[in-house]
Order: C-alpha cells, then structure tokens, then sequence
C-alpha cells in the first residue's frame, strides 16, 4: 500500500555525483500531522494463539486527523499503546484521495503492520479507512500496489494478512510460482467493504468508558469489603486456635502429671 506523495531524489548511480544546486527534496505538509480525535478501542480478551501467544482484555487509544483541499484530501489513523513506543509507521494506516485522478491510495508504503498483532486491528483500521472514502469518493479507483514481503516467509502471518484484505473486498495475486511478490488491488472504492470483527474490536464511547470506570470501582469497593470480612474472620479463627492450643497444652501438661502422680502412688 503507497504512502502519501512525497517527492523523493532519485537514487545515483554508481559514480554519479549530485549537483551541488539541487535542493532538498520537500516533505509534504501532511505529511507528520499529529492526531486531533481520540477514542478508545476494547480489545476483547481471546484464547491463547499458538503463534501470537496471550490475547488479554486491553484497551488502546484511536486517534484520527483528516485534511480536504482542492486536489487532495487525506485521512489518517493511528493506534497508541498504552506504556509502548513503535515506529512512526507502525499502527498507521493512511487514506489519500487524489481528486484529480480520481483515484484512492491505502498507505503507508511499507504496508500496514499492526501491534498487538491478531486481534482484529488490522481490519477494524481498514474498515474505518474504507468507510471513510466510500462516503466521499464511492466511485474513485483504488490505486493497487505490492505488498511487503516481510510476511511471506511466515505462513501463519501471510494467511492472517490475504484473510483480512480479502475480507475488506480487496483482491491478492502472486505473479510468482513461489507467492513471495504479492500484488493486491480492487476496482473500485464502492466494492470495498466497511465493516470489521466487532466481536473483537469495539469502540467505547466516552459516557460508556465513565460507566465501566464507575463499575470498576465499585467492584473494587465490594471486594474490600469481602476482604475486609475474611481478614476479619481468619483473625478470629486465629485467636480461636491460639486458645486451643493452650488449653490443649494445659491439658497434656495435667495428664502428665497425673500419670506421674499415679506412678508414685504404686511405687510406694
């Protein structure tokens, strides 16, 4: 999937030498934008996956910043991990809608890489981009391109990421006997599909995450309560032995002496 347009040097060939007059090549302004909308994400705890290993409840930050202009318009998503830094491309994806050539690009270039991996991110972010330029751009073309080759020697990681494009409509063709140059594509944005695993990923809306922290601290209230009683009891259960073992110890110690007293009774 190509990033936004950016002009970039072509690379010297050996022995070349870069004029001296040449300037830099320039960054698009879009380029770097900083998320402006934020919303969060449940992540539904899932069984153990023999390949990604534990898949616990988590919950991640969303954040989204669009930009419309007469010949481009850009959209662009990302996901935070709470305590986690990745690389600047990674849990992006980007949507650029080129409206003088009708035509949609998914990015970034390097593909969409996605962190925590299987547990439904990748699509909910493909789903959000499709609904996006489908409410605008239906009948703009979807620019195809090739995939990153990095998940081809995994077997597991390549079947998850062909599911999941297909599942959005986009279509995946190897032009090699060994599927190592995948090439994926889709007519139009209209046939592309906008929905996602809800059952995985759900958006938690700001009221709904002020009820689930009022539910979480009253379940912590209720718990200390029930610790507070057992701490109690195990207290009075403790001091309960504590007097048996003395009375059982006074006893031992009068048994004693009576055998002893019985002893010398019949010795004299």
């Amino acid at each position: 999937m190509s990033e936004q347009p950016t002009s970039q040097p072509q690379p010297l060939a050996p022995g070349d030498a870069q004029p001296a007059s040449e300037p830099p090549a320039a960054t698009h302004p879009w380029a770097n934008l900083p998320p402006e909308q934020f919303s969060l994400l449940r992540l539904a705890p899932l069984p153990v996956d023999r390949d990604t290993g534990a898949r616990p409840l988590r919950f991640v930050q969303l954040g989204r910043v669009e930009r419309h202009a007469k010949h481009l318009s850009l959209l662009r998503l990302s996901v935070q991990l709470p305590g986690q830094r990745l690389h600047h491309e990674q849990n992006l994806l980007e949507v650029w809608a080129d409206h003088q050539r009708k035509e949609v690009r998914f990015g970034p270039e390097r593909g969409l890489s996605v962190e925590p991996a299987n547990r439904g991110l990748g699509r909910f972010l493909l789903a959000q981009g499709i609904a996006w330029a489908s409410r605008r751009y239906a009948h703009y073309q979807v620019e195809g391109g090739a995939l990153p080759t990095k998940d081809n020697f995994n077997e597991a990681a390549r079947a998850r990421r062909d599911h999941a494009l297909k599942a959005q409509g986009f279509t995946i063709v190897y032009s090699d006997p060994l599927q190592l140059k995948p090439v994926y594509g889709a007519a139009r944005v209209g046939s592309l599909h906008g929905d996602w695993q809800m059952e995985k990923v759900q958006v938690v809306e700001l009221l709904d995450a002020a009820a689930m922290l009022q539910q979480a601290d009253q379940n912590l209230r209720e718990r200390d309560v029930q610790l507070r009683k057992l701490e109690e009891k195990v207290e009075r259960f403790r001091r309960e032995d504590s007097g048996l073992r003395f009375t059982i110890s006074c006893l031992v110690a009068f048994c004693l002496f009576q055998a002893g007293l019985l002893i010398w009774i019949a010795t004299r």
